[in-house]
C-alpha cells in the first residue's frame, strides 16, 4: 500500500470555486510582494506564485511543512507566530498585502499578531484574513449533543484555541486599528459539513430554531482589511446579506418533507422499518 505523504493541512483549491482558499487567492490578487503568515505547507501559496505571479516571503514554524513550501517562496523563515518578536526576522521589510489564512485561531494572542501585520504593509499594502465562524449551525447542534468533536481539520480543529462569532471578528480588526473593507463569507450548508451526523441528530423543530440565526450558514469569513487612518469605506459584517443561506433552509427542509411524503406512499410499513435501522446504524435522522 502506497503512503499517503500529504501534510495534514495540504489541499486542492480550486480557483472558481466559493472556498475561503479560493476568495482569498482572489482577494490577494496578482503580481504582488505578499508575505504569507503561515503558510503551511503552500496549498495555498502555489497558486500565488503560478498562475498569480506573486513575489512570496512566508513564515512557518512546522518543518515538514516548510518542505513543501519553499519551492514557491523568495524566502520561508521557520517562526513560531506566538512567539511577538517574529517580525523581526523580516528586517523591516514591507509588503503589498500580508496573508494569514485560517491562521489567527491557532495563536495565543490573535488580536496582538493582527496589530503587528500593520508595521510591515507598505503604504497602499493590505491584509488578508480567513477565519472559521463559530457561530455555524452544526457547531451549535455539537453543542447541543453534548458532543463538542474535535477533529484533524474543520471548524473545530483541535489545534484551535480561539473562536470567533460575527460581533467577535468585528471586534478583532477594531482592536488592531484595522477596518474592514471588503468581506465574504464562506456558506456551507449542516448537512454538507463534517458534523451533518450531529446535524441529523436533532429534532426537526430544533434544526428550524437555529437557523433562525442569520449568519448559521456561515462557515468562513474572509476579509480585507487596511489601517484605519488610510482612505476608504469600511464595511459592517453585521450589514451584510445572508439571505441565499435562507433561501437553501427552506429548499431543504422542503425536501425533507417530499421524501417523507414519498416513503409513506410508495414503501411498506415493513420496508420504512428497515430504513429506520440501516439509518439509525449510519447515525442518520430520518
Amino acid at each position: 500500500m502506497r503512503k499517503d505523504t500529504r501534510h495534514n493541512y495540504e489541499y486542492d483549491v480550486e480557483l472558481d470555486g466559493n472556498t475561503a482558499p479560493a476568495e482569498v487567492v482572489r482577494m490577494v490578487g496578482s503580481n504582488k510582494r505578499v508575505l504569507e503568515i503561515g503558510a503551511g505547507p503552500g496549498s495555498i501559496t502555489k497558486h500565488l506564485y503560478e498562475p498569480g505571479k506573486c513575489h512570496i516571503t512566508a513564515l512557518e514554524r512546522d518543518g515538514e511543512a516548510i518542505k513543501k513550501l519553499t519551492p514557491y517562496c523568495y524566502a520561508v523563515y521557520q517562526a513560531d507566530l506566538n512567539d511577538a518578536s517574529w517580525p523581526e526576522l523580516l528586517n523591516k521589510e514591507t509588503f503589498d498585502v500580508i496573508v494569514a489564512a485560517d491562521v489567527l485561531e491557532h495563536l495565543y494572542n490573535p488580536w496582538g499578531t493582527l496589530d503587528q501585520m500593520k508595521s510591515l504593509l507598505r503604504d497602499d499594502g493590505y491584509i488578508v484574513i480567513s477565519l472559521p465562524h463559530a457561530g455555524h449551525c452544526a457547531i451549535m447542534a455539537s453543542l447541543i449533543n453534548g458532543d463538542f468533536e474535535y477533529r484533524d481539520w474543520g471548524l473545530l480543529d483541535r489545534t484551535h484555541i480561539r473562536f470567533f462569532g460575527i460581533k467577535n471578528i468585528i471586534e478583532l480588526f477594531e482592536g488592531a486599528g484595522l477596518k474592514i473593507v471588503d468581506a465574504k463569507f464562506v456558506i456551507t450548508s449542516p448537512e454538507d459539513s463534517e458534523f451533518a451526523h450531529q446535524w441529523s441528530c436533532l429534532p426537526e423543530a430544533t434544526q428550524r430554531a437555529l437557523l433562525k440565526s442569520r449568519f448559521s450558514h456561515v462557515y468562513q469569513v474572509v476579509i480585507k482589511a487596511l489601517p484605519i487612518e488610510r482612505s476608504g469605506h469600511s464595511i459592517d459584517l453585521m450589514e451584510m446579506s445572508a439571505e441565499p443561506v435562507k433561501q437553501s433552509v427552506s429548499t431543504i427542509l422542503s425536501f425533507k418533507k417530499r421524501i417523507k411524503s414519498m416513503a409513506r406512499r410508495f414503501l411498506s410499513p415493513e420496508t420504512r422499518l428497515q430504513v429506520r435501522r440501516i439509518a439509525h446504524l449510519l447515525r442518520i435522522r430520518v
